[in-house]
């Protein structure tokens, strides 16, 4: 497939071009700054631009067949949510249908897999804004006429590529570790390019 990551540079991103090239498609990265990717591969092409200007979006976007969205902004708010809906309009616009985004594990009807530490702690207190954007980030995608993926992975690490772990798991489950590596996250939103279980769904991710 021809894919292009949003947020390509960020610590997911990094990991979807290198696994998607070893998979064989053909990427594009989306990117503020080409000298922040360090990927080199025939098979990946660069396109410079800032995901909160519409124009520059459309004009990336054209001539690919689906859409891998890991936008990030540490603590932030605004960039997931409005980056999204930009990236929305403009697979609206030039006909691309699929679309993986990666959000969090805590949002919407999966709060109830978070412990205290995550509810009350983080998400209710050091990551407020960052858990509000991925609200609206969701929002956004959910009110899409889109074959749309939002993947909620559990708190990342650093680990290994092991392509096992829980994903899809009920909003009441205890039996999660609510972690996940960063490559693992990219091993699953890669296989949401072709597999239509979770079409319109949000399948949580953690081991």
């Amino acid at each position: 497939m021809k894919v292009i990551i949003f947020g390509s540079t960020g610590t997911i991103g990094t990991h979807l071009v290198k696994q998607a090239l070893d998979a064989g498609h053909t990427v594009t990265a989306f990117v503020r700054d080409p000298a922040r990717l360090q990927i080199k591969h025939p098979n990946l092409a660069v396109a410079q631009g800032d995901v909160m200007n519409i124009t520059s979006v459309v004009k990336a976007m054209q001539g690919h067949d689906a859409v891998l969205c890991a936008l990030g902004a540490g603590r932030k708010g605004n960039v997931r949510s409005e980056g999204t809906r930009h990236v929305i309009q403009a697979m609206e616009q030039t006909g691309v249908r699929r679309l993986v985004c990666e959000t969090s594990l805590g949002v919407g009807d999966s709060r109830g897999n978070l412990n205290f530490f995550w509810k009350y702690i983080m998400f209710g207190m050091l990551l407020r804004e960052a858990y509000a954007d991925h609200g609206k980030q969701e929002d956004y995608i959910k009110r899409s006429n889109l074959d749309w993926i939002i993947v909620r992975p559990a708190a990342f690490t650093d680990g290994a590529h092991t392509g096992v772990y829980h994903h899809g798991f009920s909003s009441t489950a205890k039996n999660v570790t609510l972690k996940i590596s960063r490559a693992d996250v990219a091993d699953f939103m890669l296989k949401q390019l072709t597999d239509n279980r979770y079409l319109r769904k949000t399948p949580g991710l953690s081991y």
